[in-house]
């Protein structure tokens, strides 16, 4: 939609406008606009106390119950205590030195308090908090009318409330000319003007159910408008055809295989096939559990690009899982297909002359097949004729990284992007909206179900039979996965919580010293991998796992895709409500996969009725890599859908939500469709085509940011 780009500061002030920027990522009067509320309460409601959570920045609709000044003990100064209520519970706002307030905050005075919660003596109160306090002089209908009318609650922050946003978008709505459509009209919903004047100033709440409504559909049509538009741009880019050459590279892998592919994998196989042989850029995502042969798939469509004498290159998200794929596909192929594609291996930790003859195995041509990590898309790398790039795990790259490997083929090159996190099939046509979508659901023969349990650390017997199921695998000949959340005492992942700060995170290095002392595993040969690690460390470790001279690999999420140790049986997750939902399904995928059953053992120090326990008890619960991916999307969020973050973090989405409005998208993208197959170039529709041009100016921003 088309509003005003107008910096803040020329219209609500300096100050303001810096505090929107900073806390709230807001600079200009578009941005304003659509920051939408995310609740709404009434005059006459009152918010729980009780359910407050500490630590966080909240907005409450309470009544003054007492105010009461004191001086503060062994230092000058005093301090107003105003003791607030909401009918049930209790809390207490504190100012020093602030004693004026007192003329304003009377006993009985009823209003809306917002600040950061605090515990002081064992109380839950707000330190300095703002407020805006009710009228108390209106009665009879006014007073009705007054009381239900909707008080719009923002995303705020302590130093950027929920009142001053508030204020500030009523002084923006005052002056703001009409907005213009800029999609279909629908009937039954409002214009889009109409709309944004509701959902920030209603004067009911069916006035604002209606904005949100109408504006969830605009937000669904212009993305799907965007997606519809960039996929018809790439099918009008022209690349070269691959095509696969009779008794060539294809054909001899297909005939040495020793064993049968999977129908999913015929019928994707065929679908690459075909995509490859247009002269159309292919662009499509190829989804499936862990181990239902996804890597195959791929290397079938390498084979058939290194077959018509171009390149093909997959990229992976770590050293660990490109050496993997790397050594992976040597065995695949044999050693003479492999010297015959050149199979070449390209990271960033390679000793110089290794990497050195890699660049010019790849610049030469004559390594068709390259497998490699971040280090592909360097700007030193550079490709004779790169036809096919395979994005391994893609939730693991955001797009511009994506795009940088794309762009260093001479003409367009085919793109295949893979993860073993199932999507929704909503959630596909939202993110993935310009990409064609193909999904393997069997298994190869021979995958064994694995069973998962959640042992929470309060209950220390279970615990103690973790490490004696661990060591009765390794008796019976087995190996186990011991994950952790950090390498050791002093790292402190970049998600953690101020509040959880204090808790002792398992660190793979203190866990591999402390397993070694532990009755139940005493005589098992207890091994470390973590990513600070050389590359030669590394490829050790794995080696070693592999060829089982190490019964317990501890670890950190390195070996979270992709790594393949077939006697593996036994995956214990330390801290597991440190992970994602997908993470933990991902690593549970390392084990069971040599036709013996897997077990998974979540220890968690969650505590019963927090969300955390709830997501580690969600992949407990079934192994519906799909079901789980709805799950972890409904927590999550849907990430940067149309720029460079893929997952995660603050969504783009405002209203939208994939998997509620499943139906409504599924109608905007038939709309959407309909529009630019009428109208291409949207020349009929300027206002749309302006609307589109600035989500992807805003996109191409993100990724150059990133």
């Amino acid at each position: 939609m088309l509003l005003p780009q107008t910096p803040l500061d020329r219209v609500i002030g300096e100050r303001t406008a810096k505090s929107f920027a900073k806390n709230l990522g807001l600079k200009t009067i578009e941005d304003l606009v659509l920051h939408f509320p995310r609740r709404y309460a009434s005059r006459g409601e009152l918010s729980k106390i009780s359910e407050l959570p500490i630590g966080e920045a909240v907005s409450i609709v309470a009544e003054i119950l007492d105010v009461r000044e004191r001086r503060m003990t062994g230092r000058k100064g005093s301090i107003l205590e105003v003791r607030i209520t909401d009918g049930n519970g209790t809390m207490s706002l504190t100012f020093f030195n602030q004693a004026w307030r007192q003329k304003d905050l009377l006993p009985g005075s009823r209003g809306l308090f917002a600040g950061k919660t605090g515990i002081y003596q064992g109380k839950v109160q707000l330190a300095h908090p703002d407020y805006e306090l009710f009228q108390d002089d209106i009665s009879g209908e006014t007073a009705k009318a007054w009381a239900e009318l909707p008080i719009p609650i923002y995303p705020a922050s302590s130093t950027a409330t929920t009142w001053t946003i508030a204020k500030a978008v009523g002084v923006i709505l005052d002056t703001l000319e009409a907005i213009p459509e800029d999609s279909p009209l629908e009937a039954g919903l409002l214009t889009l003007d109409q709309a944004i004047r509701w959902i920030h100033q209603p004067e009911n709440h069916d006035q604002w159910r209606a904005a949100r409504d109408t504006l969830k559909f605009h937000e669904g049509f212009e993305l799907q408008a965007t997606l519809v538009k960039r996929r018809l741009e790439n099918s009008h880019t022209d690349t070269v055809a691959r095509l696969p050459s009779a008794g060539g590279l294809l054909e001899r892998f297909d005939a040495a295989l020793p064993f049968t592919l999977t129908k999913g994998q015929v019928e994707v196989g065929n679908q690459l096939l075909e995509d490859l042989a247009h002269t159309h850029p292919m662009n499509r995502l190829l989804q499936g559990e862990v181990g239902s042969g996804k890597t195959l798939v791929a290397m079938r469509a390498m084979l058939t690009v290194a077959d018509s004498g171009g390149q093909a290159a997959l990229i992976a998200p770590t050293e660990v899982l490109a050496s993997q794929h790397f050594a992976s596909m040597q065995k695949t192929l044999g050693e003479t297909l492999s010297k015959d594609v050149g199979l070449t291996l390209l990271t960033g930790q390679q000793a110089t002359a290794d990497r050195k003859k890699s660049l010019l195995q790849i610049v030469s041509g004559k390594a068709r097949i390259v497998v490699g990590t971040h280090a592909l898309i360097a700007e030193k790398v550079s490709f004779l004729d790169l036809g096919l790039v395979v994005v391994d795990e893609q939730h693991r790259f955001g797009v511009e990284q994506r795009e940088a490997l794309r762009l260093k083929g001479v003409t367009p090159p085919h793109v295949l992007t893979m993860t073993a996190t199932p999507i929704p099939r909503t959630l596909a046509v939202t993110v993935f909206g310009d990409l064609d979508v193909s999904t393997l659901t069997e298994l190869p023969a021979g995958r064994k179900e694995i069973t998962t349990h959640v042992v929470q650390l309060e209950q220390p017997a279970l615990v103690a039979r973790v490490w004696q199921r661990v060591a009765e695998e390794v008796k019976a000949g087995r190996q186990a996965f011991v994950v952790c959340p950090r390498i050791d005492e002093t790292d402190t992942p970049d998600d953690i919580e101020p509040d959880e700060a204090k808790k002792p995170l398992a660190a793979a290095i203190a866990v591999s010293e402390t397993l070694t002392h532990n009755p139940a595993l005493q005589g098992v040969r207890i091994g470390l991998l973590h990513g600070r690690m050389s590359s030669e460390e590394k490829a050790d470790v794995m080696a070693r796992f592999s060829d089982k001279e190490i019964d317990v690999l501890v670890s950190t999420t390195v070996i979270e895709v992709g790594v393949d140790v077939p006697n593996a049986t036994v995956m214990v997750v330390l801290d597991a409500e440190r992970f994602g939902i997908s993470q933990l399904h991902q690593l549970r995928g390392r084990v069971g996969r040599g036709g013996l059953p897997g077990l998974c053992l979540l220890l968690t120090t969650a505590e019963e009725g927090t969300l955390a326990l709830e997501r580690v008890q969600a992949v407990a619960s079934t192994i519906d890599g799909f079901k789980l991916s709805e799950i972890d999307l409904e927590l999550r969020r849907e990430g940067d859908v149309l720029g460079a973050s893929q997952s995660g973090g603050r969504s783009t989405l405002r209203l939208l939500r994939v998997i509620q409005d499943a139906d409504l998208i599924q109608h905007a993208r038939t709309l959407a469709q309909a529009v630019l197959a009428a109208d291409p170039t949207l020349e009929n529709h300027p206002v749309l085509a302006e609307s589109l041009q600035r989500i992807d100016q805003a996109a191409q921003a993100n990724l150059a940011k990133a």
